[in-house]
C-alpha cells in the first residue's frame, strides 16, 4: 500500500522536516553572509612597511605605508610592496569567509555562493 503524499519512507512528514532544515540553513546562511560582510584581514609588505587592511566585502579599508618605503628612485618596489600586501589581505578575507560560509552550510558544497 502506498504511503500518502506518494513520497516513499514517510510521505509529507519528511517534506516537512526537509523544509524547516532548509529554512534553518538559509537564515544561519543570511546570518554568515552578515558576519562575512563585517569581518577584517590585514596583511603586510615589505616586513610590515606596507599594511592593508580589506573588508569581507572584499573592499579594501585602509593602506598605511611607512614613509621609508617611498624612495624616489625604486617607485617599482613601493608599487610591488602595496600589490603584494593587497593580494595577501583580500586572500585573506576570501579563507575567512569561505570558513565561515561552510559553518553555516554544514560542510556542504553549493554553488555559486562564494
Amino acid at each position: 500500500m502506498a504511503k500518502r503524499g506518494g513520497f516513499p519512507g514517510g510521505g509529507m512528514g519528511n517534506m516537512g522536516a526537509m523544509m524547516k532544515q532548509a529554512q534553518k540553513m538559509q537564515a544561519e546562511l543570511a546570518k554568515a553572509q552578515e558576519e562575512v560582510k563585517t569581518m577584517s584581514f590585514e596583511a603586510t609588505a615589505g616586513g610590515g612597511m606596507v599594511k592593508v587592511t580589506a573588508l569581507g566585502d572584499n573592499t579594501i579599508q585602509s593602506i598605511a605605508i611607512d614613509p621609508e618605503a617611498v624612495d624616489p628612485e625604486d617607485v617599482e618596489m613601493l608599487e610591488d610592496m602595496v600589490l603584494a600586501a593587497v593580494n595577501e589581505a583580500l586572500r585573506g578575507v576570501s579563507d575567512m569567509a569561505a570558513t565561515r560560509m561552510s559553518a553555516a552550510t554544514g560542510g556542504m558544497n553549493i554553488p555559486g555562493l562564494m
